[in-house]
């Protein structure tokens, strides 16, 4: 969203509810960078049936992987079809990438990358329409 857009809509919702306008900070984010480098892989595309020692087994002949992590739903307790794999290196992280992207386990295409740490930092919090019209009540 671009800046004007913003300044737009953030005076249309204090004219419209008789909020103060705050002072608004930008803060605009670069894409990843092109060659991010870490020992974590993303997984992706994984069969609801495959396990962590399946899993495991598929990379280790790329090197000594640490650890092996699918991610599940915590309602249904079924795999959400992707996981993580961590090895004790970064060459061998970007030769598993290189190796397994695209090849088939268990009969679906896995799809790998990079895994990137989610960023930690103050959150946004964006309030509803409906949470700040009762300000405009009387």
């Amino acid at each position: 969203m671009s800046k004007s857009l913003l300044a737009f809509v953030a005076t249309a919702i204090s004219t419209r509810f008789r909020v103060p306008l705050p002072q608004i900070q930008y803060r605009f984010y670069c894409s990843s960078p092109s060659h991010p480098s870490s020992n974590k892989l993303f997984v992706g595309g994984l069969s609801w049936s495959v396990d962590e020692k399946s899993l495991k087994d598929a990379f280790s002949s790329f090197g000594d992987v640490t650890e092996v992590r699918i991610v599940y739903d915590k309602d249904s307790g079924r795999s959400r079809g992707f996981g993580f794999v961590i090895f004790s290196n970064e060459d061998d992280a970007k030769c598993a990438k290189e190796a397994m992207d695209g090849k088939a386990l268990l009969g679906r295409p896995l799809r790998i990358s990079i895994a990137l740490e989610k960023a930690r930092g103050v959150p946004v919090v964006v309030p509803r329409l409906s949470d700040i019209g009762h300000l405009n009540r009387r």
